[in-house]
This record gives structure tokens, sequence and C-alpha cells, in this order.
């Protein structure tokens, strides 16, 4: 038995048995790997990069669809119940300006998953595109209720006032991490593949 609902591996099932014990494992690590992620900031200017998004989106390239989804909705419900293992140790579910993007964490792991499953994990653009995707799966249901946070609180809310908040400050970080993730990807493939050899 297994948590996935597709056949399609992903880079991890190279190395680790298809069994649930080891899906229940790789789920809770990386719920863990993205509460750690949450808590690195880099500083960089203009934005100082975090962690999250990018351990989000690796999640999801790496565990596949239902796998890299269920990891995502426990990080979001053990930080709503009141662990710390949201950025700078936040945690509860308040209704704030980023619960969109928390979110959208879950939509994004199960999309870079399921583009994982059918192969776009192995070439340098093919990650690059996507991490693009999952970045606009997050940024797509964050923008939507930052957009209604802003106007609750009387803030600007039309769409530029809602990108200048909660979108132009992160695209640099966002491509970092794209192209990161680009890098290390292929290289852990060829990795594998040598080893299998």
């Amino acid at each position: 038995m297994s948590l996935t609902l597709s056949t399609r591996p992903t880079i991890i099932d190279r190395v680790v048995p298809k069994n649930l014990a080891a899906d229940i494992t790789m789920v809770v690590a990386g719920t863990a790997l993205t509460a750690l992620a949450a808590q690195v900031t880099i500083p960089l200017y203009p934005v100082p990069l975090t962690g999250q998004t990018f351990a989000v989106l690796l999640v999801g390239t790496v565990l596949g669809f239902s796998r890299g989804a269920l990891s995502m909705a426990l990080y979001v419900l053990l930080g709503a119940a009141g662990l710390p293992i949201f950025q700078d140790g936040a945690s509860g579910f308040a209704f704030g300006p980023t619960l969109g993007y928390l979110i959208g964490f879950v939509g994004a792991a199960a999309l870079t998953g399921f583009m994982a499953e059918r192969g776009l994990d192995k070439k340098w653009y093919q990650v690059a595109l996507t991490f693009i995707a999952g970045s606009a799966v997050i940024y797509g249901f964050g923008l939507a209720w930052l957009s209604i946070f802003l106007g609750a609180v009387g803030a600007p809310n039309d769409i530029v006032s809602t990108m200048s908040a909660g979108l132009f400050p992160f695209l640099i970080g966002d491509a970092v991490k794209a192209l990161a993730a680009a890098a290390l990807l292929p290289a852990a493939w060829a990795g594998i593949k040598a080893l299998k050899k």
C-alpha cells in the first residue's frame, strides 16, 4: 500500500522503496523540511530570501502529487494548531495577510508533484518551468486573499497595490530559487543514474 495515486516515479522513488511506511516518513520529512526552511532568512537587497517557498516547491517536486500535497497540508494544519513552524516561528491560523499563501502551498506542491510525475524534473529548463508554475499557484491564492485582507483593514487593494505588497518584492528571490532548483534536481538525477550503473 502507498499514499501515491500515480505509478509514475519521482526522484525519491528511485532511492526509497514505495510502501506506506516510507510514504508517511517522506510526508512528515517534507513538513519538517518546510518548517526548518521557513526559519531561514538570507539578507539580500532589496528583498530578503526565505527558504519556505523553495522547500514547498522542492517537496512537491521530489515527493510527487499526493505526497507533496499531503506534506504541505500537514505543515499548514500543524502551524494552525499552534506549532511554531511558520516563518520566524509564527503559528496559529489567523486570517492575516499570509493566509492565502499558506493555502497556496498545498496547491503548489500538488502541481509541482504532478509535473514531476510526468518527467518535468530532469532537465534544467523543465525544473525552472515547474517552479515557476508552482510559484504562480502560491501567488494566485496569496494575492487573492491579500487583496481581500487589505480591503478589510482599509488599505488600498487594487491590483497594483496588492501586487506591490505581495508579489513584486519577491520576484528576484523566486528567480534565484528557480535557478537553484534547475541546477540541483538534474544533478541529483544524474547522480542517481550514475549510482544505479
